[in-house]
């Protein structure tokens, strides 16, 4: 196999994988968010949600296998899966290499949510945050394209607006907390003693 093939496909894999990380994400803050609220929210809203997280699993082993495969810079199965063991920008690498524990987490987690408890499954579901951040550092520091104003621009600019959905959500579930607990106050007020 041309070697020029195979770093073009870990290059390529590896944004593809952030874009549908990206994509996944913002996809979950709307729907967490409520911004479809209005809107009926038929079962293939969250079908698409779970495709997209589906699929940055995929083309994240495409990313790590042809990264493997490659033979300008060697990386062995230790290099992939523990950080800071390769000698290639090794804090780089390992911001990669902690996306790729949480993805995996986030996947299983979710694969098996019928069967755990809905705390358990929500709070591993938070690592969202935490994966998006590390793999938009790892594309940022460890990329060839990372010097490309196309490729800081875009990610940075996703990035923000990753944030700003996140902060809204905070904001709106502090908001949604407080009348929600006061709504059992109210009823047991109402009831004739």
């Amino acid at each position: 196999m041309d070697s020029k093939l195979i770093w073009y496909t870990a290059r390529a894999s590896g944004l593809v994988t952030w874009a549908l990380l990206a994509a996944s994400v913002l996809w979950g803050l709307a729907l967490s968010t409520r911004l479809l609220q209005n809107r009926a929210r038929p079962a293939w809203l969250l079908d698409l949600h779970r495709f997209l997280s589906a699929a940055a699993l995929v083309f994240l082993a495409i990313h790590v296998s042809s990264i493997m495969l490659d033979s300008y810079v060697h990386f062995g199965i230790i290099e992939v899966l523990v950080p800071l063991t390769g000698s290639w920008h090794p804090v780089a690498i390992a911001w990669g290499i902690a996306g790729l524990y949480l993805m995996l987490a986030l996947q299983v987690t979710s694969m098996f949510r019928a069967h755990l408890p809905k705390r358990l499954w929500r709070s591993t579901h938070y690592l969202s945050f935490p994966l998006f951040a590390v793999a938009t550092v790892h594309g940022l520091t460890a990329g060839t394209d990372r010097h490309t104003f196309a490729m800081q621009a875009g990610m940075i600019g996703l990035a923000s607006v990753v944030t700003l959905l996140t902060a809204y959500r905070v904001v709106a579930s502090r908001r949604l907390r407080p009348a929600a607990h006061a709504q059992p106050a109210r009823t047991l007020e109402r009831t004739p003693a």
